[in-house]
């Protein structure tokens, strides 16, 4: 036996629209208590009839929608006149009004699409009134400029990318112009999404937190800070420990990397980069436990790495890297191949990271492997010269020694990788 599938609606959009006051009710208590008065109209009853309104409207009239469209003006009137005497008092919210014609909307809405469509609403609904309190936690601490930087790069990418060509169009390299652009959205999106999750949800965790999150946008900047700390602060086992573990990060951060752009490179990184950082993770617990203020927390580097001249910046880096690489494997060979990756350690290492993931050299897998290797154990080299340099050698002599022996380690993997395959 069937469930009649009027019947589920029905039941459905009665359910989501009583939660829905439900949570009204809440935001409303929360207001009023704010600024002492009730301007808002409809409660939990209200928006459960609402709702039930704008599905019968919808069944009794599917073709023209003329009694839905009635409904509809009916109660833009009603408030119309609440919103009118509410703008002598200046009060001009017209939140609740929108969420109300949003309830309306679910009749037509489950009648013409998916059930999820309603289901994801209605959850949007709530999510979003509810975050009001823990939202303005946030909102106080935005750096505005941030978002106005995001919304260039959502216009570049939304925008500009679906315009460039996708054939090879440039003399010598291997990419088309939209592959080039959508790695820089990739890589430049993970970086960002670890920057945002340090700053706004984790800004006074610790250094050891700091470590965490700043290794997976930016592992040698976060480096700099700590040991800077170090300097001032004369040393510190947790900023070792901090320290180590941003690099360890970085491992798996490339692992991310290899995946999105070679599944089969990545695949091959996946055990010993997995093992160096957990490694990694291991000495920087020991020194972790062993200080008692690790409630210190440093300042954050507070620089978006989704800033548009550091995007266009990475793309010219992207594609001169991939140029370098053609040439010195075709002239150069292998051994050439890992001179490369050792200097392109001592600089910013994802440019070429990305141009032997994705573009298509006369090298084979375990030399693409290999390169990556070398490319991070050397760029360990540098965070650790780096530590010593801002730090002083008695404040970051213990990060700095572990730090190049990860390196060393990575080099010496990626030099016998061929072998050991």
């Amino acid at each position: 036996m069937s469930i009649n599938i009027d019947l589920i609606h029905f039941l459905v959009i009665t359910a989501f629209s009583f939660l829905i006051g439900l949570e009204v009710k809440s935001y409303r208590s929360q207001i009023e208590q704010q600024q002492k008065a009730n301007y808002f109209f409809g409660d939990v009853r209200t928006y459960s009839f609402v709702g039930i309104l704008g599905f019968v409207l919808f069944k009794l009239d599917p073709s023209t929608f003329l009694l839905y469209l009635a409904g509809f003006f009916t109660l833009s009137i009603l408030y119309a006149v609440l919103y009118n005497k509410n703008l002598k008092e200046d009060k001009r919210s017209i939140l609740l009004f929108i969420v109300m014609l949003l309830v309306y909307s679910f009749g037509p809405l489950i009648e013409t699409q998916s059930l999820w469509m309603t289901a994801l609403l209605y959850v949007s609904i709530v999510f979003i009134l509810n975050s009001n309190r823990g939202m303005d936690k946030y909102i106080k601490n935005i750096n505005i400029s941030e978002f106005e930087t995001l919304g260039k790069m959502v216009l570049l990418s939304a925008v500009i990318l679906p315009l460039l060509p996708d054939t090879k169009s440039i003399p010598y390299i291997p990419l088309s112009p939209f592959k080039i652009w959508l790695a820089v959205v990739v890589i430049s999106a993970i970086s960002y999404g670890g920057y945002l999750v340090q700053k706004y949800f984790f800004p006074s965790k610790g250094y050891f937190l700091t470590g965490i999150f700043g290794g997976s946008y930016s592992s040698t900047a976060t480096t700099v800070v700590l040991a800077r700390k170090a300097k001032h602060l004369h040393g510190l086992d947790v900023i070792d420990a901090a320290i180590i573990s941003a690099t360890s990060v970085m491992y798996l951060r490339l692992i991310v990397v290899a995946l999105i752009f070679n599944i089969h490179i990545g695949e091959k990184l996946l055990l010993p980069f997995t093992l160096l950082a957990l490694f990694g993770f291991a000495v920087s617990f020991f020194y972790l436990r062993k200080d008692d203020k690790q409630r210190e927390h440093p300042d954050i580097v507070d620089k978006n790495p989704l800033e548009l001249k550091t995007a266009f910046v990475f793309a010219i880096l992207f594609v001169a890297m991939m140029i370098l690489t053609s040439f010195v494997t075709k002239d150069y060979g292998k051994s050439g191949l890992e001179i490369l990756s050792f200097l392109v350690g001592f600089t910013d290492i994802d440019p070429f990271i990305l141009s032997i993931l994705t573009g298509k050299f006369t090298i084979t897998t375990a030399q693409i492997v290999a390169a990556i290797m070398i490319a991070a154990g050397s760029n360990n080299i540098l965070k650790a010269i780096y530590a010593l340099w801002f730090g002083g050698v008695k404040n970051t002599y213990k990060s700095a020694i572990w730090i190049s022996v990860l390196g060393i380690v990575t080099i010496a993997l990626g030099l016998t990788y061929e072998q050991l395959m």
